[in-house]
């Protein structure tokens, strides 16, 4: 298990896992119709079904990533 964070660490934490949670919402929506479909539909989770999850989930990364590294801090300054 993971050591807590100091509590100024865990606000930022928060934060981010709000706007992760925001950036995310559609495309775990429609991660959510598609396994709900394919079991409806009794299909295989693999084929199909499988390479369309994992596509949701890699754009769902991406916007995390995109997400955290709008957030960090860099250490150039603008040049007079």
């Amino acid at each position: 298990m993971q050591e807590p964070l100091p509590a100024d660490q865990e606000v930022e934490a928060q934060q981010l896992a709000a706007l992760l949670s925001e950036a995310t919402r559609e495309d775990f929506l429609q991660l959510a119709r598609t396994l709900v479909a394919s079991r409806k539909a009794k299909a295989s989770p693999f084929g199909d079904t499988e390479f369309k999850t994992r596509d949701l989930l890699l754009r769902a990364w991406a916007k995390v990533y995109e997400q955290f590294l709008a957030q960090k801090k860099t250490a150039t300054k603008d040049r007079v």
